[in-house]
């Protein structure tokens, strides 16, 4: 239906579109993303990571398979290591989300973000 054969749409002529749409698409070097809810935590080790930028309104897609934890249990020494070889390491992504959203400097955004361990919400809420 869409272009000849088998898989639809041209991958080079899906990210013309996109651009001509004022949408930017960056793939992500993730090493590991977590997703915390009341009950459980999905850690994603080595997942394909999309970054979509629609005129300011960034959407993220997650791609891959999940060990799946109940929160808070059995991995406080993983937990420990993290917050150990995190310290004073704030993903230089995460810097540049609060720092956009609250308008401070990488530097005040980067000082909240470890005023708050690494916790997004927190650190804009101290800066705004």
């Amino acid at each position: 239906m869409f272009g000849g054969g088998g898989g639809g749409l041209d991958p080079r002529k899906m990210e013309q579109m996109m651009k001509q749409m004022g949408i930017d698409v960056d793939e992500l070097d993730a090493k590991e993303v977590i997703i915390r809810t009341e009950d459980t935590e999905l850690v994603f080790d080595n997942p394909d990571v999309t970054k979509m930028d629609a005129r300011g309104q960034e959407t993220y897609q997650v791609i891959g398979s999940p060990e799946e934890r109940e929160a808070g249990s059995g991995n406080a020494g993983a937990s420990a290591d993290v917050t150990d070889s995190a310290a004073g390491e704030i993903p230089d992504a995460d810097v540049e989300i609060v720092a956009t959203r609250t308008g401070a400097s990488e530097d005040d955004a980067r000082a909240a973000l470890e005023n708050n361990d690494g916790d997004l919400a927190a650190a804009v809420e101290e800066l705004e």
